[in-house]
């Protein structure tokens, strides 16, 4: 019988206990801290926050299912993008196999990007919304559906690589697109899309043999009561500082994630640094050009 770990057991919770107060997704605090704190290899990480995920959103949109706090049209169009797109990366990467040091480097790259991406939603949600606000409502309704589908494709690349995305981005995108909507079903509608996409992706990564069953479930142990207790504490907090707080503390992991795979020589960051490097300059050892020797008998 595998032997449990108190910290995973602990991090799940201290995740879920961050997502019940917040509304992030656990993949942007789950996924880094399994790579950064406990060493997983980033494509394992990936795989198994996406089936945890699964489950746990699958939860919770039941939950806004009985409260009708769903917009399914917009969950369609979102999840008619983001499958195929989700099925197509999951090819690519295939064809990369998990398990090479170029898959682990673009999951560590997109990564970095996705939680910058969801860090800058977190601190400028309420600036987008209000300036673009205005300009999204004069859209028609066709123009609404393909921008929704366009933003469901990339949602799609971006959690089949790194699980992150689905959360403070989906949120942010919907608020622009359906600014008619109360933030609940905004919240549940994006709950609602994340299940399919995270289940399909997760399956995928099982797939591919870049799941770690045991670690899920000592992970689902911590995490749901932890969103019991966050969801309790969560309109005792002040929203604004909470959030500012999570930001920060995704740009630093950002940061982190980044720099190291920068340093990697094996890595696609640092092939580009090394290629990016001048070259040393001739030295008397090896001269950049060398003098023909004079025939003596062509001066004469």
């Amino acid at each position: 019988m595998p032997v449990i770990d108190p910290l995973y057991v602990i991090s799940g919770l201290s995740v879920g206990f961050l997502v019940g107060m917040t509304g992030v997704g656990g993949g942007s605090l789950m996924t880094p801290l399994l790579i950064l704190l406990f060493g997983i290899h980033p494509s394992t990480a990936v795989g198994t926050d996406l089936l945890y995920a699964a489950a746990t959103k699958t939860g919770g949109s039941v939950v806004h299912n009985w409260a009708r706090s769903i917009h399914w049209p917009a969950v369609i169009k979102l999840a008619t993008g983001s499958i195929p797109a989700s099925i197509l990366t999951l090819l690519l990467l295939w064809q990369l196999d998990l398990n090479s040091a170029a898959a682990r480097s673009l999951v560590n790259i997109v990564l970095s990007f996705a939680l910058m991406l969801t860090a800058a939603s977190l601190i400028f949600r309420k600036t987008v919304v209000q300036s673009l606000g205005s300009r999204m409502e004069r859209l028609d309704e066709r123009s609404i559906a393909r921008a929704t589908v366009l933003v469901g494709a990339l949602l799609g690349v971006l959690v089949s690589i790194s699980s992150v995305g689905a959360g403070a981005v989906g949120v942010t995108v919907l608020l622009l697109l359906y600014p008619q909507l109360p933030m609940a079903r905004i919240v549940g509608s994006d709950i609602a899309h994340a299940v399919p996409l995270t289940l399909i992706a997760g399956m995928g990564h099982w797939a591919m043999g870049a799941i770690d069953w045991h670690l899920m479930s000592v992970l689902l142990a911590g995490s749901l009561p932890g969103i019991v207790i966050g969801s309790y504490f969560a309109n005792r907090v002040p929203e604004v500082a909470l959030r500012l707080l999570l930001a920060v503390t995704l740009i630093a992991v950002a940061g982190k994630l980044a720099s190291s795979e920068w340093r990697l020589p094996d890595s696609i960051a640092g092939a580009v640094a090394q290629s990016s490097q001048p070259s040393p300059a001739n030295s008397p050892e090896q001269p950049g050009f060398v003098l023909s020797p004079v025939n003596s008998s062509q001066t004469k």
